[in-house]
């Protein structure tokens, strides 16, 4: 009797360690998988173990991995896809947009000036007022007095005489700053342009308060602490989270970014998996990570510097960016290249010898002909170093098929058309813009890579928004009927791989994540709705129902 409920007691042992063993963290069923590998299959159920992809299958199967801890999710009907993965955008940027005034939503140049107002009641005089997001060609009513297409800063000055102001543009390549900002740092009459920059000015001679591309540097507001930054970090992480991202690509970084994101994720508090883009003009930045070479998956895969960041030209919004020919609207003018043509070389060069990914930010035509002949000097067939072309807005005729001939990746921003189209066209032409400007169809049926994104805090982050511009071609406010230049649409399926796949693998990353298949990282976004079946006019509708990455939800919607 004893050796038989020994035998039994040994048996339950066997039983029990198996079913431990072989159990798994999370299962998921109950809705639409699509898990965007090679064949765009969609599977009914995931099992999820140790933060990767266990199994994938019928639920009826995977069902039998379940024990008491197994947490399950039942999709009810929705759909699911691998974690978004936001292609090109400014971690930093976006945090200290929630921190100060995000300006992005205003519709007149009144409104910031009454926000401006009401901010300086709030704090002590000779505190600086931050702001971003302001965008004159989005505005519903322009002011009366307009130089170069932008406002002057006289009004703002008036109503804001005792706080130094300085309001950078929704692109990032241009700033307005009030009187009180341009005395501290004796901006005048007498101020000279810098390289790749421009102080504009007035019939007069006097300076209007705006300052483009490199002319931003000439007034700089005090720096933010390493609390200020590990708070905006914290920020920016629960924004992207709640919006659906789970690796965010970060297109510029120095020193003092990159100890926030090591501190963050070492404590477990950066949710994001952050790829990071090394600042391009930071030389000793530069030479310190040339000296240790590329940090790759780091704190479990929640960090990974491996790439560099230039800048060719500006935007097209404020005439920065580098065109072959003048601007529509401006006679003289095309632009300006801000980063000398033998710096970029050098910088490729160094960057490429090292091990190093090369991403540059080009928009006109001319930036992103100049930055394909540096490239081409390194990039041979067959060649994986996967350079990268931020934006490629504005792409002459000849050089669009040079993207895949040189397997140079386009991370172009969707909402970017959605948003500048109705302007664009006056800066470029009708001619321009219907041939060469935002091609995504002619770049992809010649063979390119595209990644997607949203360039937040230049946009809002909402990867919904850019999918919905990139499939429609349309102002998020639906228009025009048939899309703006609608042959250059991408299908449903092209600008999911853009957010996920291509974007993995415009990182590296597409053998680790970017879709649902056995041995990847969980990382999973659910949607509200089913995207690639839903008629286009509801898309925007869409929520983001659930946020995992590493098999842990880090966003649940009420």
């Amino acid at each position: 009797m004893r050796n038989t409920i020994k035998s039994i007691i040994f048996l339950l042992f066997i039983i029990i360690s198996c079913q431990n063993k072989n159990y798994v963290d999370l299962i998921i069923y109950g809705g639409t998988i699509y898990t965007v590998d090679s064949i765009n299959s969609k599977v009914e159920s995931i099992a999820v173990k140790d933060g990767k992809i266990y199994q994938t299958g019928s639920y009826n199967k995977i069902s039998l991995l379940i024990n008491k801890n197994t947490k399950v999710i039942d999709l009810d009907g929705k759909i699911m896809i691998p974690g978004f993965i936001e292609g090109h955008a400014h971690i930093m940027g976006t945090g200290y947009n929630q921190k100060n005034i995000d300006l992005l939503n205003t519709s007149s140049f009144d409104e910031i000036v009454e926000i401006v107002k009401n901010k300086s009641n709030e704090i002590p005089d000779g505190e600086w007022i931050i702001g971003r997001g302001w965008h004159q060609d989005k505005w519903i009513e322009s002011p009366e007095k307009l130089i170069k297409g932008f406002p002057t800063h006289n009004k703002l000055s008036e109503a804001v005489p005792n706080h130094p102001v300085y309001l950078r543009h929704a692109s990032g390549h241009a700033s307005l700053a009030n009187k009180k900002a341009m005395e501290l740092f004796k901006i005048d009459k007498k101020s000279s342009n810098p390289d790749g920059g421009e102080i504009f000015k007035d019939i007069t001679g006097n300076p209007t308060g705006v300052f483009n591309e490199t002319a931003q540097g000439l007034i700089s507001p005090p720096e933010s602490t390493f609390e200020d930054h590990l708070v905006a970090l914290k920020m920016a992480n629960n924004h992207a989270i709640k919006n659906g991202i789970t690796t965010f690509h970060d297109a510029g970084s120095d020193f003092k970014d990159i100890k926030a994101y090591k501190e963050l994720a070492k404590s477990g508090e950066l949710d994001l998996r952050l790829v990071i883009m090394l600042n391009g003009n930071n030389d000793s930045l530069l030479n310190h990570y040339y000296e240790i070479g590329p940090e790759i998956g780091l704190y479990d895969n929640h960090l990974t510097v491996r790439s560099i960041k230039l800048y060719a030209d500006g935007a097209l919004g404020s005439r920065g960016a580098w065109l072959i020919e003048d601007y529509e609207d401006a006679e003289g003018e095309h632009g300006h290249i801000v980063t000398p043509v033998e710096k970029l070389k050098k910088v490729t060069k160094e960057g490429f010898d090292n091990g190093f990914q090369i991403c540059t930010h080009a928009i006109g035509d001319m930036a992103n002909r100049e930055v394909l002949n540096i490239y081409s000097k390194h990039l041979k067939k067959g060649n994986n170093s996967r350079f990268r072309i931020e934006h490629a807005q504005h792409i002459d005729l000849k050089d669009i098929p040079r993207f895949s001939e040189l397997g140079v990746i386009a991370a172009i921003q969707g909402i970017h058309m959605s948003s500048d189209r109705p302007w664009a066209i006056n800066r470029l032409g009708q001619k321009r813009i219907e041939e060469s400007a935002y091609v995504w169809r002619d770049l992809i049926n010649y063979g390119a890579v595209l990644i997607n994104g949203s360039d937040v805090p230049v946009e809002p982050i909402d990867p919904i928004a850019s999918f919905y511009a990139s499939t429609t071609r349309k102002t998020l406010k639906g228009l025009p009927d048939f899309g703006y230049e609608p042959k250059q649409k991408m299908t449903r399926i092209e600008a999911l791989k853009s957010y996920t796949i291509n974007a993995a693998y415009g990182a590296f990353e597409d053998q680790i994540k970017g879709s649902i298949e056995i041995g990847k990282y969980a990382d999973f976004t659910v949607f509200s709705q089913n995207l690639i079946t839903i008629p286009e006019e509801k898309i925007l509708d869409t929520k983001v129902l659930y946020t995992i990455v590493n098999g842990v939800v880090e966003y649940q919607a009420n």
